[in-house]
């Protein structure tokens, strides 16, 4: 989607995404390496009951459902970061979650017009509808570039 496309309010929705224990098991053993992320049995008497993603994970499953679902083929190259995030529930083998993001503003730079600034809200649920993950992110659009290039 074009940058040119985006408008206030605007809502997207992605997935479902299914995650699978092997998932967890292998982005925490590379990533997030904490026992309640890959090891099932212990993290099965502890307090989740159970064996839960890493919240990093989480984000990246999100990333990728933004990006196949809006951000491919636009000129988004960067992000300057996030103004919070949160993990209210942890995501479990087998949940179904899927993405909703709402945009709040989408402007050009006043000090660089070649540069779209995009601010959204992203939510992933599972299928019961429990919201797992909560950021705010800002998304750069290269206009300039993209324009040179059509």
């Amino acid at each position: 989607m074009r940058f040119a496309e985006f408008h206030a309010g605007q809502v997207f929705e992605a997935g479902p995404y299914e995650v699978s224990e092997a998932e967890i098991i292998e982005f925490a053993s590379r990533y997030d390496p904490q026992w309640f992320h890959t090891d099932p049995r212990a993290a099965g008497s502890h307090r989740f009951g159970g064996l839960i993603a890493s919240g990093w994970h989480t984000c990246g499953i999100a990333m990728r459902l933004v990006v196949d679902a809006v951000l491919a083929g636009s000129e988004s190259f960067a992000s300057p970061g996030l103004d919070h995030i949160r993990w209210p529930h942890p995501v479990r083998p087998g949940d179904r979650l899927s993405l909703r993001a709402q945009v709040l503003e989408a402007r050009r730079s006043a000090s660089r017009p070649g540069l779209g600034i995009l601010r959204w809200q992203w939510s992933l649920r599972n299928v019961r509808g429990v919201e797992v993950l909560e950021l705010e992110a800002t998304s750069l659009f290269d206009l300039e570039h993209a324009q040179a290039h059509a």
